[in-house]
């Protein structure tokens, strides 16, 4: 899908969000994203409990208060990420978004847990070593700094940042989440379809990550399937 085509997505969604527009392309994406990036992260909330959060600010039936928080603080953090979609990627846009994911959850509530700031205690993924804290902010800026000196950024290059900033893992807990509101910022950024990862698809995007160094075709294979589900969700909204 073209450019153009992209550019219009993120035109629709920010008006759609300014203006409230109910029923449209940003109340679907809002539902779709918060429902499959929770649930990836073992969110026990069906997709109509988070549609039900969405529209009505409440809940109609017994849930765990993390899971309704974290689709609350995801709704929240897409708004924001949607206002500053054009704005360079820094440290303090991602840690914002890390604050807001975890705002208000009972992890936040764990001195050492640190929502907002970079991890104070290792951790894994998939079994797999991750960057050790006292060397996180060095390798993200050097992430950062090396993304902002490309002189083109394409699908290509926004999943290669996915992959190395998950494989930092640089906060406590959040990261999947954080990761997958940066791919659709940057997609948005620069003109490219964005995409939501269907919780469906989730083992597809594992293996990616876990086989990226030596096959990263795999997930940027994936990615490319999630964009054409996006596409033809967008469709209901566009003439095409």
């Amino acid at each position: 899908m073209n450019n153009e085509y992209a550019r219009s997505i993120y035109d629709r969604l920010l008006d759609e969000m300014t203006h409230g527009v109910k029923g449209g392309l940003y109340h679907a994406t809002q539902i779709r994203f918060a429902y499959n990036s929770n649930r990836i992260e073992g969110s026990r909330l069906s997709e109509e409990q988070t549609r039900y959060i969405f529209e009505t600010n409440a809940i109609d039936t017994a849930a765990n208060v993390d899971d309704i928080i974290e689709t609350v603080n995801h709704f929240a953090c897409f708004d924001c990420m949607l206002k500053n979609a054009k704005r360079p990627l820094g440290e303090d846009m991602i840690k914002r978004m890390h604050a807001m994911i975890k705002r208000g959850t009972s992890q936040e509530r764990l001195d050492w847990f640190n929502a907002g700031e970079y991890k104070a205690l290792p951790n894994v993924i998939g079994g797999r070593e991750t960057t050790p804290p006292g060397d996180v902010a060095a390798e993200m800026k050097n992430l950062i700094g090396a993304y902002a000196r490309l002189s083109e950024i394409g699908l290509k290059e926004i999943v290669d940042f996915h992959f190395k900033f998950e494989q930092i893992h640089p906060f406590q807990d959040g990261n999947g989440r954080v990761g997958r509101m940066l791919l659709f910022k940057e997609c948005l950024a620069f003109g490219v379809t964005p995409f939501i990862i269907d919780e469906r698809h989730k083992l597809f995007y594992y293996r990616g990550l876990g086989e990226y160094e030596k096959e990263p075709g795999f997930l940027l294979g994936t990615c490319e399937s999630a964009q054409d589900d996006y596409i033809r969700m967008a469709g209901r909204f566009f003439v095409m």
